[in-house]
Order: C-alpha cells, then sequence, then structure tokens
C-alpha cells in the first residue's frame, strides 16, 4: 500500500509493459491506453514507472 497526496492506495504500479533488450541492454517501459485523448496524468504514469523503475526510456501509446 502506498499513499499519494492524500490518497491510499491498495496495490502497487504495474507496468503494462516491459521490453527488455536482447541484444543491446536497454529495457522500455510500454503503457497502453485506449482514450479518446490523452491526458497530462497519463504521462506522468510513464515517468512514475520510469523512476521507480530506475530505466530511461518508455512509451505512452494510445489506441
Amino acid at each position: 500500500m502506498f499513499e499519494y497526496a492524500g490518497t491510499q492506495f491498495e496495490k502497487g504500479l504495474r507496468v503494462d509493459l516491459l521490453v527488455e533488450g536482447v541484444v543491446v541492454e536497454l529495457s522500455v517501459v510500454v503503457e497502453l491506453k485506449s482514450v479518446e485523448t490523452l491526458a497530462a496524468v497519463h504521462g506522468k504514469q510513464v515517468l512514475t514507472y520510469l523512476k521507480r523503475m530506475n530505466l530511461p526510456v518508455g512509451l505512452s501509446i494510445n489506441f
């Protein structure tokens, strides 16, 4: 459990997809969305994953 901005969350963060490099040692976080318009919170979500996992590259893909 963790708390953010006064709201408690029972479950931790879950990345939609983590692509780990085989040839090049680089992992990429991929966050999949199906919304009409991406909101600022969606980008912040990817940045949070990157910070927590200490990774340099993330993608937010909206279908």
